[in-house]
């Protein structure tokens, strides 16, 4: 297997005593990580608490690598590439939506020493595994838009201004090789589950919960965005991490 780099990642070390291990924070797809953290309401208030923060910038994404081929973005490679980026010791994990997919794959195959997890904005459901890559790559090139509604929707995302489209597009088709597979694995360190009361991306949570030992969901106002962006959010997650 040819080696493939390791994920970028931008740290903020703590500024007063540490508290606690470092705390990584995965953000969405076609999103960005400085967009889904931002420094003000995560970086800074986790480094004054003592703790560094480690923002995980994906292939395909503004701060992360291009993607010049599907092999580079299997879910096996992403999770070793992101492994290498953030390092071997123990860890605390955010991840939503894309991100919180991913970080239950860090946690259940043990790539990662994961303390406590959070996962938020996440899906039972596999989407990328559905999508007419096909129909998507032509459209971004300017043809006619696809008809299935989730190649639709994705096709959208990686069209909007800034992104990176065949980049994304390869990512989708690399994610996709590797489908999402809760039943396969489950993280074994404590986990707190997240979601938008009016997430639709988040239906069937509940299953997830389900399938992870001593688990809890806690539901927060919002969308999918808002939810991120929210405060009910951010203050959940500080508190499953004594902060």
């Amino acid at each position: 297997m040819t080696s493939v780099a390791a994920l970028p990642a931008t740290r903020t070390q703590p500024t007063s005593e540490v508290t606690g291990p470092p705390v990584v924070l995965i953000h969405g797809f076609a999103a960005a990580g400085e967009s889904d953290f931002p420094v003000s309401r995560w970086a800074g208030p986790l480094s004054a608490a003592g703790r560094e923060t480690v923002v995980v910038h994906l292939p395909g994404h503004a701060g992360g690598p291009a993607v010049a081929s599907a092999d580079e973005v299997t879910t096996a490679r992403l999770l070793q590439r992101l492994a290498d980026g953030i390092g071997s010791t123990e860890v605390d994990v955010v991840g939503y939506s894309l991100g919180a997919r991913l970080a239950w794959d860090l946690a259940a195959a043990h790539v990662l020493p994961v303390r406590r997890l959070v996962l938020g904005g996440l899906s039972p459901m596999e989407p990328f595994g559905a999508v007419d890559l096909a129909a998507a790559r032509a459209a971004v090139q300017g043809g006619p838009q696809p008809g299935d509604p989730l190649t639709g929707i994705i096709t959208s995302m990686v069209s909007r201004e800034g992104q990176d489209a065949e980049s994304l597009l390869r990512l989708v088709e690399g994610l996709a090789r590797e489908p999402f597979d809760p039943a396969g694995r489950v993280p074994e360190a404590p986990t707190l589950f997240l979601a938008g009361q009016e997430d639709p991306m988040a239906q069937g949570i509940e299953q997830l919960v389900a399938r992870v030992p001593g688990a809890r969901l806690r539901r927060v106002p919002g969308d999918h965005i808002g939810a991120l962006a929210g405060e009910e959010l951010r203050a959940a997650v500080f508190e499953f991490l004594d902060l």
